[in-house]
């Protein structure tokens, strides 16, 4: 499990190809390998991997071909950063809301809007997914558990305060590029529970 609070980024060192299949790894802070073992689980840009190696500040994980084609991890390249959290542990502080690291798709930003303090940027999913998109309700983008300002049509926003522009790659994102989405959970149960005893009635 995770809590959608990011940790900060980490820079991709290597990555090894082969058919449907590739190994990552990134160059952790200390602050995140302190305690880190071989089988333990670090979201990367929200998506829940494993730790197969550790050398030192270097960490190695594997991604399968669905992963690679679900998530944004797939285009990533050397040198490119990601989001990191490692898992919560029972007694942590849940400061964002409980997210699984299983993504449900991919979004692209429409569009970004700067202004003095903050950062508002706008994604478009698919129609059929609006469903789970409420107006203040929680949403995981590359893992950062971030409420939901506005909404219009298939496009929802999100205001960023300075905090989180500075410790995740939001700070960088531009028109155009893909995040991962998942969904809360507890939203989602709900909406596919309604709809299912609306259908049966």
């Amino acid at each position: 499990m995770f809590t959608g609070i990011v940790q900060g980024t980490a820079q991709v060192v290597a990555i090894d190809s082969k058919e449907e299949f590739q190994t990552h790894t990134l160059e952790l802070d200390s602050s995140l390998i302190e305690g880190l073992n071989i089988g333990a689980s670090v979201a990367h840009n929200g998506c829940c991997l494993t730790v197969t190696k550790i050398e030192g500040n270097e960490v190695k994980f594997d991604l399968m071909q669905a992963t690679l084609k679900r998530t944004n991890l797939g285009a990533l390249k050397v040198g490119d950063r990601v989001n990191v959290e490692r898992a919560a542990k029972f007694g942590d502080e849940i400061g964002g809301h409980s997210m699984s690291g299983h993504i449900s798709h991919q979004a692209k930003i429409s569009k970004v809007v700067d202004s003095e303090n903050n950062r508002s940027v706008w994604f478009e999913i698919p129609e059929d997914k609006m469903k789970y998109v409420l107006d203040k309700g929680y949403i995981g983008i590359d893992g950062c558990s971030l409420t939901i300002g506005d909404i219009e049509g298939n496009s929802f926003a999100v205001h960023l305060i300075p905090e989180t522009l500075t410790r995740t790659l939001f700070g960088k994102r531009k028109e155009g590029e893909w995040v991962n989405i998942e969904y809360d959970p507890q939203t989602q149960t709900i909406v596919d529970t309604v709809e299912r005893v609306l259908a049966n009635q």
